[in-house]
């Protein structure tokens, strides 16, 4: 693997009895320490060396440098991480945060600064006592808001709190006050967030999470298969995502799609033609098959319940590579266009040439005859 690095000057918190809280990286950079040092950076940080007795906390000056492709193993080397993330220096899932919950402390984020978590009733007493007036507690976590640390340009935030350090926001990008977007996770474009983007999960350019939304990160049971959403797409309102899907694709307001939900394959219609003019049942197809995929609509049928995959706007559905070990494969779907129904439910008799049986691609032999071609991916 080849090695990448960090290097930054930073501003550490340390308790009195050693343990580091915090670090505030003002500049890092990728690779090695630049030659000047950023001496003008090390000046202005050590002029604000400290100590701090109503939090039993002092402020010093850390250089830190860190292989990015090695597990952190230090608090310093771990808040180097994030800041390279919500500096846009890495984009997210290109970094190696291995075991970082292990090597933060849980820290009580206050309007005074990062305290101690233990005993934090004598230090809130002390800061009452010495500022004169109730300290404000935000949280007690493990990760701070990015917004006390990093400002990446071009984006709004309407709830600080809801951004962790580590989040990654492309220019362009709007949270909305109820959004929420954790470490190691963000937007790769313009996108609307109003819902909940996960660890590991990337947005792409253009695509809205909707309120409520949220997407199944690595944290949440999404095993081993990073979910990510493509460009140009819709998770509607309370909805859920489990799966990687491609471009242009939507999901139904208040339909969650996990890996295991079984998904009817429609063509654009709504309705699958089978012999003499009837209608036969849809294949079923558990959503993982579908990783990927592009141009789809997925929704849930108001009348049977069932999971249905549309084509979306006249395009077939795009199958993207499988994300699991095993031939690779890409997969149109070429569905057909929709035939009027006669009042008794029959199709009307089709042109001769145009009743031919769809082809199959070499690369799906075994697979079973559909009325449209499917690729199943093993």
């Amino acid at each position: 693997m080849t090695t990448r690095s960090a290097w930054g000057l930073g501003l550490a918190t340390v308790t009195d009895d050693g343990n580091t809280l915090d670090v505030w990286y003002p500049r890092p950079v990728l690779g090695d320490e630049p030659e000047d040092g950023h001496a003008d950076l090390l000046a202005s940080l050590s002029a604000m060396e400290r100590r701090d007795e109503a939090r039993g906390v002092h402020t010093t000056v850390v250089r830190t440098w860190a292989d990015l492709d090695d597990a952190p193993q230090t608090v310093a080397g771990a808040y180097l991480r994030l800041h390279t993330l919500s500096h846009r220096l890495v984009r997210p899932n290109t970094v190696n945060l291995d075991g970082i919950f292990s090597r933060l402390p849980n820290v009580v984020w206050t309007s005074a600064g990062p305290c101690r978590a233990e005993d934090f009733e004598t230090t809130r007493m002390r800061l009452r006592a010495a500022v004169g007036r109730p300290v404000q507690v935000h949280s007690v976590d493990k990760f701070p808001r990015m917004t006390d640390y990093v400002l990446p340009s071009g984006v709004r935030i309407g709830n600080g709190a809801n951004v962790r350090l580590g989040a990654y926001l492309s220019e362009g990008t709007t949270v909305m006050h109820a959004g929420f977007v954790n470490y190691n996770a963000g937007t790769l474009g313009r996108s609307m967030v109003e819902g909940r983007i996960s660890q590991g999960v990337v947005i792409g350019d253009g695509s809205d999470v909707g309120g409520g939304a949220s997407t199944m990160g690595m944290l949440s049971g999404g095993g081993r298969q990073r979910v990510a959403l493509g460009e140009r797409c819709l998770l509607g309102a309370n909805s859920g995502l489990g799966i990687p899907l491609g471009d242009d694709c939507v999901v139904e307001a208040g339909l969650y799609l996990t890996a295991g939900t079984k998904v009817s394959l429609m063509p654009q219609g709504g309705v699958v033609p089978g012999n003499h003019g009837l209608f036969k049942e849809p294949r079923v197809v558990p959503a993982r098959e579908l990783a990927g995929a592009s141009n789809v609509l997925f929704r849930r049928n108001s009348q049977s319940g069932a999971v249905e995959a549309l084509a979306r706007g006249g395009k077939s559905i795009e199958l993207g590579p499988p994300q699991h070990a095993g031939p690779v494969g890409v997969l149109l779907l070429r569905l057909p266009r929709r035939r009027r129904v006669s009042r008794s439910g029959r199709l009307p008799p089709q042109p001769r040439e145009a009743a031919g049986r769809v082809g199959r691609p070499a690369e799906t032999q075994g697979s079973h005859s559909m009325p449209v071609s499917l690729c199943s991916l093993s």
